[in-house]
């Protein structure tokens, strides 16, 4: 049976190797943050008949807008999301859409100020906060407070790999790549609360002379298959979705792809593996007071 725990040294290492380029990347140039988190113009148009979303984007392109977010919404309504506008920009948007696919009703035209952009980055950092710091209370009252710890280290471990990844390949990040990472944060600790509870279940019943380290390799591997197949299912849908479903929706899949293999890597690669170090480093402080 692969120890888990044993060569844990080995798996932390890959997870700093796979973050690093992210993190120096997020240091040198940040993230390339779109129009939720910068400033830009909203547009709301409703065509007299039914187009194709292809189309809408294909027209904006050829304005010149290429970093545009197109949203559907019914066969004939559609938001666009794009950098500042003005009002020749838009009018000659807008008779580039009646050129092409007839007639079209501009429902809204909004420009969004970079204080309530700046407003918003930071309210959605606030909640990722929020997030994490329940989580640790649930987790100590639910387990103990060494296994808050090591969740919260996992869950970073996942966090900055989507962050450091879009930063390092220049993607686009929106309000939807912040709804990624609160549900990746969400998928990640469950997966590392169904270890941490089957550890439980374990010291409840340990053998004598069976380690701490035989332990929870043992109940790594009892939890093994279901981390496996959840992974699996969710991945599933999510490829699907990404190669299948609308552009809208890929800054959202892409993050989500990348932090549920990254979630259940670090739910058991890192997670467990911490809980023991702090435990065992807990033991050693309490051996050298006693001496």
């Amino acid at each position: 049976m692969f120890h888990f725990i044993k060569r844990r040294k080995i798996f932390y290492v890959i997870s700093i190797l796979a973050m690093l380029p992210g993190l120096i990347s997020l240091a040198l140039q940040g993230l390339n943050l779109g129009i939720d988190f910068t400033s830009g113009s909203i547009l709301e148009i409703r065509f007299e008949k039914a187009v194709q979303v292809e189309q809408v984007r294909e027209t904006v392109k050829n304005e010149g807008f290429e970093a545009s977010r197109i949203q559907q919404s019914g066969d004939r309504d559609f938001l666009i999301r794009t950098t500042k506008l003005t009002q020749s920009d838009s009018q000659k948007l807008m008779d580039s859409f009646t050129g092409k696919m007839g007639k079209v009703e501009l429902l809204r035209n909004e420009y969004v100020d970079p204080i309530i952009s700046t407003e918003l980055f930071w309210r959605a950092l606030g909640a990722l906060a929020i997030a994490s710091v329940l989580m640790v209370i649930y987790i100590t009252f639910r387990f103990e407070f060494k296994q808050g710890i090591a969740a919260i280290v996992a869950l970073l471990h996942d966090t900055l790999l989507v962050i450091g990844i879009f930063s390092l390949f220049r993607i686009e990040v929106d309000s939807a790549f912040i709804a990624a990472i609160l549900t990746i944060i969400g998928y990640s600790i469950n997966d590392t609360i169904i270890i941490f509870d089957r550890i439980r279940e374990n010291l409840r019943m340990q053998k004598k002379g069976q380690s701490l380290e035989d332990l929870v390799n043992l109940s790594i591997w009892q939890t093994l298959a279901r981390s496996i197949n959840t992974v699996l299912t969710v991945m599933f849908v999510l490829l699907a979705l990404y190669f299948l479903g609308g552009a809208t929706v890929k800054t959202f899949v892409l993050a989500m792809i990348i932090g549920v293999a990254s979630g259940a890597y670090s739910s058991i690669f890192n997670a467990s593996p911490i809980w023991v170090d702090l435990r065992l480093m807990d033991k050693k402080g309490n051996s050298k007071a006693m001496a």
